[in-house]
């Protein structure tokens, strides 16, 4: 069946679709039509159901034929395999569901800010809410958007937030679940037919989330280079770009007063330079400081007449007085808030900038033992970027008493669906031809483990990145690790230089020893797992990988 043929006739046969419509006509909609509470600065809350509240990674899926067989990691545990039948039914439940709601909502936006790769992505649900996300996240096409590389993939999402799926009907071809069931919700991808069906999920991310991940997939056939990081501007137009998983700071640091935001979460890197994904960002609110993060607060909780303002704010703890508790993970701890990118003071409007001089991989090590700071060779970038290390802290879970290291290929691997040295090569190709200098920069413990050394001052990270994208930490000498296998300096300005190397600042030299050699061992026994099958990565760069 032509599913996109079968979409259009639905379009043109429902009696009620709002095709593209205002941003002031969605909200409307949402507040009067939708269960969505109006704040007192005048932004969007909503809360979804509980087993809405964040991404549903085991209810995620690709469809696996003949291509994605060949180019999607299926030994990555994220890859899910669905076949192209399940897929099928599924679309045609979606647009059979469809068919009977109320109102359709159809939003035609692109992901991407520069136009020689933006992919046109139509989106159509029942709700509201969701179109006014998908006008907070995704970008207006431009006016030549036909000259885009992905102009021919055109994706379609159908997103049925509060429906459930027939669980007989898809017994044994989607998650099963402990109670001999399966699962009421699916996310899943057609990278082949530029489709894409979140049934059942009312969490927002799983939209954004989606289409990144279709994204990741695309690009690396064209050459660029999708990137799970933050990204700013300096005063003289040179992009710097920060990675790093949840916890280390991506977000805090790159919101830089001296330097304009490009974007805070997704980027392409082709010949011309860096773009966000992005027209706006979906940031964590649990724990939120408005001292801390004035940007973020701001944007979100700025005062304005609700039909003007649009951020949402998806699962905060909000009392009926109208209070804010950002600190009260009870209802979860992954509370969220969507606002354009024009809500913050200090970004680049067009969200393009020139190749990076400087590239950052943020890592929050809870064992103590890394560096605050180290350069990175192209293989060792490679390869740390391969591997995407941070710390889970202890009494974040139940039943963990310390740290434990936690691996996620390029700082994002449920996104990244191919074949991991689709991306690894990539990477060490732009830098060579670029001269981008790579550094790894510890958020996380120094003096000792979690528990007993201290947390990194957010200070001494500043001066470093400081350093590092002004190129005077170039300049200095370095030594290399022989362990980790990387490259410590020996100053930097605004640091003192006994704490570059993280063995002065624990009184117990012994026991740093065993904890790095720990750390170490655990390095080499998840590269083994995930890539010890993999011929294409080279013999240098494995040799790279500490505890090797």
């Amino acid at each position: 069946m032509n599913f996109k043929a079968g979409l259009e006739q639905l379009l043109s046969s429902h009696k009620k679709v709002f095709v593209n419509p205002s941003r002031e006509m969605l909200i409307h909609k949402s507040v009067t039509k939708e269960k969505v509470f109006v704040t007192k600065t005048g932004a969007l809350a909503v809360w979804t159901p509980a087993e809405s509240t964040g991404r549903s990674p085991k209810d995620t899926f690709i469809v696996k034929n003949s291509k994605t067989e060949k180019t999607v990691d299926w030994t990555s545990p994220n890859n899910l395999p669905v076949s192209q039948e399940t897929f099928d039914m599924l679309f045609e439940d979606a647009l059979a569901a469809l068919s009977k709601k109320d109102s359709l909502f159809v939003t035609d936006r692109v992901i991407g800010a520069d136009a020689s790769y933006a992919l046109p992505i139509r989106t159509v649900t029942d709700r509201a809410y969701t179109s006014l996300f998908a006008d907070n996240m995704f970008r207006a096409v431009p006016e030549n958007i036909e000259k885009s590389v992905l102009f021919d993939k055109k994706f379609t999402l159908l997103v049925i937030p509060y429906d459930k799926l027939d669980e007989k009907k898809y017994r044994n071809r989607i998650r099963m679940l402990p109670n001999g069931k399966s699962s009421d919700m699916a996310i899943v991808m057609d990278f082949e037919n530029s489709l894409g069906v979140v049934f059942g999920s009312a969490y927002l991310g799983s939209c954004k989330k989606l289409m990144f991940t279709v994204m990741n997939y695309y690009l690396p056939e064209c050459g660029i280079l999708p990137l799970h990081c933050s990204a700013n501007e300096g005063a003289d137009g040179v992009s710097a770009l920060m990675l790093g998983l949840s916890g280390t700071g991506k977000t805090t640091l790159s919101a830089d007063p001296a330097r304009k935001l490009i974007g805070d979460d997704e980027h392409g890197w082709n010949d011309s330079g860096i773009a966000n994904f992005e027209n706006g960002c979906y940031a964590k609110l649990i724990n939120l400081n408005k001292e801390k993060e004035p940007e973020i607060y701001n944007a979100v909780f700025h005062e304005a007449d609700y039909m003007e303002h649009g951020a949402m704010i998806e699962n905060c703890m909000i009392y009926p007085d109208g209070t804010i508790d950002f600190d009260d993970e009870r209802y979860t701890a992954n509370s969220r808030a969507s606002y354009p990118l024009r809500f913050l003071s200090n970004i680049k409007e067009s969200s393009v900038s020139s190749h990076p001089s400087t590239i950052i991989f943020l890592t929050a090590d809870a064992n103590g033992v890394l560096p605050p700071v180290a350069k990175l060779t192209k293989e060792q970038a490679m390869l740390w970027f391969l591997m995407g290390y941070t710390s889970k802290l202890a009494g974040t879970e139940t039943g963990i008493v310390e740290p434990v290291s936690t691996f996620s290929r390029f700082f994002g691997a449920p996104f990244m669906p191919r074949n991991p040295d689709d991306y690894s090569s990539l990477l060490g190709k732009k830098m060579e031809k670029h001269g981008v200098n790579v550094y790894l920069v510890n958020t996380g413990w120094s003096g000792g483990a979690y528990g007993t050394g201290k947390r990194m001052d957010i200070n001494i990270t500043r001066a470093i990145v400081s350093a590092a994208i002004s190129g005077e930490l170039e300049k200095s000498e370095y030594a290399e690790d022989k362990l980790f296998h990387v490259m410590i300096p020996k100053s930097c300005p605004g640091v003192e230089s006994s704490i570059l190397d993280p063995i002065n600042t624990w009184s117990d030299k012994e026991a740093f020893k065993a904890r790095a050699e720990k750390l170490a061992a655990e390095f080499s026994k998840q590269f083994d797992k995930a890539y010890g099958h993999n011929t294409n990565l080279s013999e240098s760069l494995k040799s790279q990988c500490p505890g090797k």
